[in-house]
């Protein structure tokens, strides 16, 4: 899809990339080898050129920071599929005070967990987080990304896909358990509880049971983001 968007290109949006596309102009080697595009002067064009080959040679050097700042926040679903294999899967659980207790980070096979007062560190999340290219999550923009930035003052700079105002534009309204039930995906009945009530009991009684039982909830929580991610870019791909 990424070779297909326009809408990186300066002071071009969607109504425009509606335009390009109606001239038979599909994706970006089209562009290229077209002498002119309706609605775009020969030196805009030629200045879109330049962006376009940047883009390419961006995508040749498995650049994905290249589109940020460049492609709407909105849009960045369209990297999905050319980044799909180096992907990660974000999803925090917070205590009672709002305070970050666990990270969980999944590529599409291995699910990797930071537990406070074990490895829950600034250093370890960094560097997990440099094996990927693009970010997943579910509301991320106003929860978990802002609360790893404050509290452990941790960088990030991958292309964030959040996946809560994809769904509200496709009409799945809802937290992630809203949207898991429209899409019927299923987890095991225990995993519907509350995560913070499982860390209040942890911290009070030492217990591994009540801690490992809340990483499988934030396990669970990733492996559906995987679904709802799959599923969001198909209906996209169709909508547009």
């Amino acid at each position: 899809m990424i070779r297909r968007s326009f809408v990186f290109l300066e002071k071009v949006r969607s109504r425009k990339e509606q335009t390009i596309w109606q001239q038979g102009i599909k994706d970006w080697n089209d562009f290229l080898r077209a002498k002119e595009v309706k609605g775009i002067s020969l030196s805009t064009k030629s200045y879109y050129d330049r962006q376009i080959r940047e883009a390419q040679k961006a995508l040749r050097d498995d650049n994905s920071s290249y589109f940020i700042g460049k492609l709407p926040q909105k849009e960045m679903w369209r990297l999905y599929d050319h980044f799909k294999e180096e992907c990660c899967y974000l999803d925090i659980e917070v205590d009672s005070h709002g305070k970050v207790v666990v990270v969980g980070i999944s590529d599409y096979y291995d699910t990797r967990q930071f537990v406070k007062g074990v490895n829950l560190e600034k250093g370890l999340l960094e560097k997990e987080l440099q094996r990927y290219r693009i970010m997943v999550t579910f509301n991320g923009s106003s929860f978990d990304l802002p609360k790893l930035k404050k509290e452990l003052k941790i960088k990030i700079d991958l292309p964030h896909i959040d996946l809560k105002p994809l769904c509200v534009n496709l009409g799945f309204k809802g937290g992630l358990k809203e949207v898991e039930k429209i899409l019927d995906l299923k987890r095991p009945p225990h995993l519907y509880g509350n995560p913070v009530d499982l860390w209040k009991a942890f911290h009070a009684s030492h217990d591994k049971e009540y801690l490992d039982l809340l990483l499988h909830y934030n396990a669970e929580d990733i492996e559906n983001l995987k679904a709802v991610m799959i599923k969001m870019y198909k209906e996209m791909v169709k909508k547009i």
